[in-house]
């Protein structure tokens, strides 16, 4: 029984070790940075998502789904060959051909276990600044609010969706999401300075101590993003969007895939001349 014991801790300390690192987060991680506000969809409005972005998502989903099936298998068959060495190189006499079956087996079902637990935990938790081409085209400061630019139409909420005239919503999303995605792989390759134009000095040092946490390269991979418009403004002074992101992401290549569901509030100075987009707000 004791040997049954010291083998079981054995093969559950080699599937602990094999299991990708559960901190290497995203951008943003699931956690709340500076400013918050109420949002909702926006109202009836031209379409946002393009064929390109939708289209993408299917192949990668089964890609994704073989490697991790794989993955897991590969798994627990290196767990079994690491056993079966240590046996064959006589640290554990009196193990017979059977034994070593058995425990390459619990092996496997150890390693697919814990996976399981870690995708079923990361399931239950859940723009940069947009300098140059996003900063400059998108808004000039009005005299007056005027409602719903860009396609939108009027309806009652508390959530304001005051857009200027002639403002292309549709363009500014497709260009965000290819903002997050920048913004992902700097935060993957620790790259501050990158993050830094990005994000509002409030929020800065928060997202600083956050990457601290995980140093070193990370290898988060997005695997397709959808965006939406959840709250827009503007006065004399500064204009406001809120943007809510959705998709699918992976943290590892053998990790499984884990929903995004972030909301990133952006601010631009209308009193500076060609003031870039912010992000100071980050759900």
């Amino acid at each position: 029984m004791k040997k049954f014991l010291t083998l079981f801790t054995l093969i559950l300390t080699v599937s602990l070790v094999m299991v990708p690192q559960a901190d290497a987060k995203r951008f943003g991680g699931g956690k709340s940075f500076g400013k918050s506000y109420k949002t909702a969809p926006a109202p009836k409005q031209q379409a946002q998502r393009t064929d390109s972005i939708q289209k993408q998502p299917v192949a990668g989903q089964k890609a994704a789904g073989k490697k991790g099936m794989m993955g897991g298998l590969l798994g627990g068959l290196l767990a079994g060959g690491l056993l079966a060495a240590l046996f064959a190189g006589g640290a554990f006499d009196g193990i017979q051909l059977m034994d070593i079956i058995i425990i390459a087996i619990i092996a496997f079902i150890a390693f697919k276990l814990i996976r399981m637990l870690m995708g079923q935990k990361a399931q239950s938790q859940r723009q940069p600044a947009y300098a140059g081409q996003m900063g400059r085209q998108q808004h000039q400061a009005p005299q007056q609010p005027q409602s719903f630019g860009g396609g939108f139409s009027p309806q009652a909420s508390d959530v304001p969706f005051n857009l200027p005239a002639g403002f292309d919503a549709n363009g500014f999303i497709n260009r965000a999401r290819d903002h997050y995605m920048q913004i992902q792989r700097a935060w993957n390759n620790n790259d501050l300075a990158k993050i830094r134009e990005y994000v509002s000095a409030d929020i800065y040092q928060q997202l600083v101590d956050e990457r601290a946490a995980t140093p070193g390269q990370l290898h988060n991979e997005i695997l397709f993003i959808n965006a939406e418009l959840v709250r827009a403004d503007f006065n004399q002074q500064k204009a406001e969007l809120s943007l809510a992101f959705s998709g699918r992401y992976r943290e590892t290549p053998q990790s499984a895939e884990e929903d995004i569901r972030d909301i990133w509030h952006l601010e631009r100075d209308l009193r500076a001349p060609n003031a870039p987009w912010l992000i100071v707000g980050i759900e």
